[in-house]
């Protein structure tokens, strides 16, 4: 294990949308960074940042006293920790998931390391990747604070804020809870902005104002910022999936989450046809050649 605990070896594996800035952020922040990927063509995008690449995972892990992943969904954290990082981790490391998923699926992994020493912290970040780049994520975090106290230096290198929220599985559930209300809150806008448009007014300058207002959100924030129509469609899919995950983690719990997801996924589902109020085609450029139909 190595000695220096200012600044561990820290492996990240997910250099995708807010992977890759997460990572940078790490290496700008002095520790040691060593990078995976399935595909070599996406370790490029942290050429200018000092880091050591890796052909495969165990020869990462085997380098590493934490390793951060940051990949798609619950099945992709698990295989990659069954599949060749836990194997090569030495005892005392911790495993980062900064995905979002389940909470049971936390606490799963967390029994799967435990019998090697490893510990897991779930730690999803919210903010998206404007945040990270500009280096003020939120890190939410579940698991044990002597672990908790050991990544915070690295999680303080890409976040304004770091909230440990309790064990296995607090991170998870409080980013749901999250993306929940956010969704929400797409739905109410979606509303208002229907109601406006059905008095005349103009929904994009409405929106425009409402951001200045005492009824701004980071829901309204975004919108034609980091959602715009070239990522809403992929962004409703996201938040429905998110949507099924909380859903999926309420009824677990034996919570009744009922009202609550059906009010978030007509959020999402809302979402490209609001994007689209709020952007109307220009007449101009709709106007064709002139003539009358």
């Amino acid at each position: 294990m190595n000695t220096d605990r200012e600044r561990p070896p820290v492996g990240f594996i997910g250099l995708g949308d807010q992977g890759l800035p997460m990572a940078t952020a790490i290496a700008e922040a002095d520790f040691p960074l060593h990078a995976w990927a399935r595909r070599s063509t996406s370790l490029d995008g942290l050429r200018g940042v000092p880091h050591v690449r890796h052909d495969g995972i165990r020869d990462l892990a085997a380098s590493c006293d934490i390793v951060g992943l940051c990949v798609s969904t619950d099945e992709d954290v698990l295989q990659l920790v069954t599949g060749g990082l836990l194997e090569a981790l030495r005892p005392g490391a911790v495993v980062v998931n900064h995905g979002t998923g389940l909470p049971a699926n936390a606490v799963r992994l967390t029994e799967i390391c435990a019998p090697a020493g490893v510990e897991v912290l779930d730690a999803p970040v919210s903010g998206g990747r404007p945040a990270a780049e500009e280096r003020r994520l939120t890190t939410l975090v579940g698991g044990p604070r002597t672990a908790v106290e050991r990544c915070e230096p690295v999680f303080a290198s890409f976040s304004r804020h770091v909230v440990h929220l309790g064990g296995a599985g607090a991170g998870q559930t409080a980013k749901l809870f999250n993306n929940a209300l956010l969704m929400m809150n797409q739905a109410n806008i979606a509303e208002i902005v229907d109601l406006a448009t059905e008095l005349g007014m103009n929904p994009a300058r409405l929106v425009g104002v409402l951001k200045l207002g005492s009824a701004s959100s980071a829901a309204l924030t975004l919108l034609n910022t980091m959602v715009t129509l070239d990522n809403v469609e992929h962004l409703y899919r996201v938040e429905a999936l998110d949507m099924e995950l909380f859903d999926t983690a309420m009824r677990a719990a034996d919570v009744d989450p009922g009202a609550v997801t059906e009010r978030g996924m007509a959020g999402a589902r809302g979402l490209s046809r609001l994007l689209h109020s709020l952007n109307p085609p220009d007449p101009a450029a709709t106007a064709g050649d002139g003539k009358e139909r």
